[in-house]
């Protein structure tokens, strides 16, 4: 799939609020600082499309971007770590939780994970809560251009070690780099056969 258009509709923190159009939604969603608007960026080829910062939890808003005027991107707050007080964490919680339970129009979420790092409790914690109110999610690893192929493997791996203790099987995944373009095909072809599909069967 290739991204002729992507414009920014409306942010909010309420679920009533999104778009009403039955496009197919994909949300995007990971711990703070994990690279989320640089490979929104990425993707949709636009430079500052989702706002990049150096301070972690800059997103905090459901931000909406509708792309080829057929589907949503939604670009949700980081969580952990961002420098917020503890009632404002307490919002964002809130009304990321009601958007993945009422939100009719999400397809999917992609839950962005850091190659860098050994599987973290706060990102484990969360799919497994997606698993538990049945929301469909694959994992984007994000900074695959920080790590030499064999430690991408051996990362991938420990993954697959922990999570097959709770899951039946790994969870879709795909591996990326915003700075090189890791990934980009493959996501949006991804993408692309599930919009195919919604459409057919609606």
């Amino acid at each position: 799939m290739q991204i002729k258009s992507a414009e920014f509709i409306v942010s909010n923190q309420e679920v009533e609020k999104c778009p009403k159009d039955n496009f197919p939604e994909y949300a995007f969603i990971g711990r703070s600082n994990v690279g989320k608007s640089s490979l929104i960026n990425m993707l949709t080829e636009r430079k500052s499309l989702a706002k990049t910062s150096g301070r972690p939890g800059k997103t905090q808003l459901i931000n909406h971007f509708l792309i080829n005027k057929n589907w949503f991107l939604v670009d949700l707050p980081g969580y952990g770590y961002a420098r917020v007080s503890k009632s404002t964490k307490k919002v964002f919680q809130k009304f990321i939780t009601n958007y993945f339970e009422r939100r009719e129009q999400l397809v999917l979420a992609f839950v962005l994970v850091d190659i860098r790092h050994k599987p973290q409790k706060i990102d484990l914690e969360f799919m497994e809560w997606m698993g538990q109110n049945q929301i469909p999610f694959s994992i984007i690893f994000t900074k695959a251009d920080k790590l030499k192929p064999k430690a991408i493997d051996r990362h991938i791996d420990d993954y697959k070690t922990v999570m097959l203790e709770m899951w039946e099987e790994m969870p879709s995944y795909f591996v990326t780099s915003s700075s090189k373009s890791i990934g980009k095909d493959e996501l949006l072809n991804y993408i692309d056969e599930i919009n195919q599909a919604f459409y057919e069967g609606n």
